[in-house]
């Protein structure tokens, strides 16, 4: 899935670098897949991505796609254009995944107006290519 109403990004915003730990992470759009490190001996999912588990210690860590299903637990409409080219005002939220409500994203919602983003707002993954990285932005899901 592609963003059809982009967020402000200007075009000459700094990407995240690619590291063997992120590269799942900021790579999976290009296949739709929203990819988290997940532990293979407490199955707990991780982000940021580590090599190593931080809840049982566990080195046997590996991305693996989840549903791209989350909840707004908090967000901000920015006004501030902090680059040239950003459009303003935008949506900053941090949501929390369906998989495990203690994995937060900090990210853009997008799709809709600005005045109906809310905490509990449940949302849905979509990406935007910037060269090799694809950004996970969230738009309300209609089928919650």
């Amino acid at each position: 899935m592609t963003v059809t109403d982009a967020p402000p990004l200007a075009n000459d915003a700094p990407l995240p670098v690619l590291t063997t730990d992120t590269e799942a992470f900021w790579t999976g759009g290009s296949r739709g897949e929203l990819l988290i490190h997940r532990c293979a001996g407490c199955a707990a999912y991780i982000h940021p991505p580590s090599p190593i588990c931080p809840h049982c210690y566990c080195r046997d860590v590996a991305p693996a796609a989840v549903s791209g299903k989350a909840t707004v637990a908090s967000f901000t409409i920015n006004h501030q254009k902090w680059r040239l080219g950003m459009r303003v005002p935008f949506a900053i939220a941090v949501v929390a995944l369906a998989e495990q409500a203690d994995v937060h994203l900090t990210t853009n919602i997008v799709n809709t107006a600005l005045d109906s983003v809310h905490i509990g707002l449940n949302v849905r993954v979509l990406f935007e290519q910037h060269g090799d990285v694809w950004l996970p932005l969230f738009e309300p899901d209609p089928r919650a």
